[in-house]
């Protein structure tokens, strides 16, 4: 018993120290793995862009990483232990102050959410000595219509920049609204008044550094809409009824263009006070086409339909209340039926008819008037229908097809007179008349005893009733004709000299 005690006692501390030493490998193996050094800019760089991204290797299984720059070792000045996330990269986003050392210094986020410096490092920013890049609006987007009243003015960094001049007006160039205002070194402009309703505001924005501007700069405008809910529809409090001021509007999101009827001749059937078509890109690059019910379009392509109703307020003013649709045209045309393909199955044929064509298709094996489906494989058909049908779902046209039929035994000739005088001298099968697939794959003859004398290809001349050069005799024959799929048809006829 004694010994017993003593072995389980040995054992448990040689398990103690082999947990030990596990931990203690799986805490350097942890701590390996949890820091990371900036890799770009290297440390002691020299003439580093303003707008430097700084980079370094991910850190897999942490928080998140934590970064701060300064103008000295260990500084937060210009950015105070910021918490990015997980992205291993940094771009500060108004630029480094020019011709400055800068110190960089990189945490780690671990699992308990503790942070743990790792790497730090300096370089010194590019002296700039010239003027900024002109910059453009990032909202609302240039050409922008139906923007909000209260929307804020946001443009994107200039690189070197380090203060930007807004001017704002109702007219090219004015600046009725605000007139080459000094923003400072922010990307971001907050009108303190609700910009004027359905108007067409026009922004300049000056990047500007010690050097100067690029001015003059390109302006860019939007149009504002109507007042916040302005256009929401109406209840009447003492009826419950509810009266729509923007056009309740059904135009479809594709519309499609028959390539044989340019200009296609596009209507709404909506009821409105007016109406716009637009070719383009939305809120940039738009084009006004016609402002009637009607637009003729000449090519496929991305447009926008407009209707609108003008709602007079209680000021005396009108606003219109608008729908929108954006909408492609796509190019449509009748399908060309390039083949019908049988074959038999437990249950009926299965019927794939093949199309080539730029269009939209459906099919249907019952009639021009369908009922049509997407599929253009049938299933367990029987019995054969004599045509198929496929229709373009843009309007484009019907296209009809016979479909072949069963060869019968009429199909074959009843005799044949092989005597050279140039008419009935080979037998072969009949093609029916119609528009039919070849599914024959090879006919063989055999004489009465069922002896095989020849086989022939179902496109060619056919039998002219020989056997190794020799004339046979007049009598009767047997064919045996196997389609491609291996069925066959048996039958006999009578060869006459």
């Amino acid at each position: 018993m004694g010994n017993e005690k003593r072995k389980n006692r040995v054992g448990d501390t040689i398990m103690k120290k082999i947990s030990s030493i596990l931990l203690m490998w799986c805490t350097c193996f942890l701590y390996a793995q949890e820091c990371t050094t900036i890799s770009f800019p290297s440390d002691g760089t020299l003439d580093v862009p303003v707008d430097v991204t700084i980079t370094w290797p991910s850190v897999e299984g942490i928080n998140g990483y934590l970064i701060s720059l300064g103008t000295t070792p260990g500084g937060t000045e210009i950015l105070k232990r910021q918490a990015i996330g997980i992205e291993n990269f940094y771009k500060a986003p108004l630029g480094l102050p020019e011709n400055t050392q800068i110190y960089v210094t990189l945490s780690i986020l671990t699992f308990n959410a503790q942070p743990k410096e790792c790497s730090s490092i300096s370089f010194r920013t590019v002296d700039v000595v010239s003027p900024p890049p002109c910059t453009l609006l990032v909202a609302p987007d240039n050409n922008a219509a139906n923007v909000t009243i209260v929307t804020d003015i946001i443009w994107a960094y200039s690189p070197t920049a380090t203060g930007y001049t807004l001017s704002m007006g109702t007219i090219p160039g004015g600046t009725d609204i605000l007139d080459n205002e000094d923003m400072g070194n922010v990307l971001t402009y907050e009108p303190p008044q609700d910009l004027p309703q359905d108007t067409q505001i026009y922004v300049t924005v000056i990047p500007r550094n010690e050097n100067g501007s690029m001015a003059p700069c390109t302006e860019e405008s939007f149009k504002t809409g109507p007042a916040p809910f302005a256009c929401d529809p109406v209840i009447d409090e003492n009826t419950g009824n509810t009266t729509f001021l923007r056009p309740r509007t059904q135009f479809p999101a594709v519309v499609g263009l028959c390539s044989d009827e340019l200009p296609y001749i596009v209507a709404t059937k909506d009821t409105a006070d007016g109406f716009r078509w637009f070719k383009g890109n939305v809120g940039s690059t738009e084009t006004l086409l016609s402002e009637d019910r009607e637009v003729a379009i000449n090519e496929p392509g991305r447009y926008r339909y407009e209707a609108y109703n003008s709602i007079r307020q209680s000021n005396g003013t009108y606003i219109e209340c608008v729908s929108s649709q954006v909408f492609t045209i796509v190019t449509s045309e009748k399908a060309i039926i390039e083949k019908i393909e049988s074959v038999y199955r437990p249950g009926g044929k299965t019927i794939t008819i093949a199309v080539s064509g730029n269009g939209q298709y459906e099919y249907s094996l019952t009639s021009e008037n369908g009922p049509y489906q997407n599929s253009n494989v049938f299933e367990n058909v029987s019995p054969t229908p004599p045509f198929a049908y496929v229709r373009d779902k843009n309007g484009c046209g019907i296209t009809r097809r016979t479909v072949d039929r069963d060869l019968t035994l009429k199909d074959f000739p009843n005799f044949f007179t092989p005597n050279g005088d140039g008419v009935n001298d080979y037998w072969q099968y009949i093609p029916p008349p119609e528009n039919y697939e070849q599914s024959l794959e090879v006919i063989r003859i055999f004489d009465r005893y069922g002896s095989l004398l020849t086989q022939i290809d179902p496109q060619s001349q056919g039998w002219n009733g020989t056997f190794n050069g020799r004339l046979l005799p007049a009598s009767n024959y047997w064919f045996k004709a196997t389609y491609v799929d291996h069925r066959e048809i048996r039958g006999y006829f009578a060869l006459k000299r």
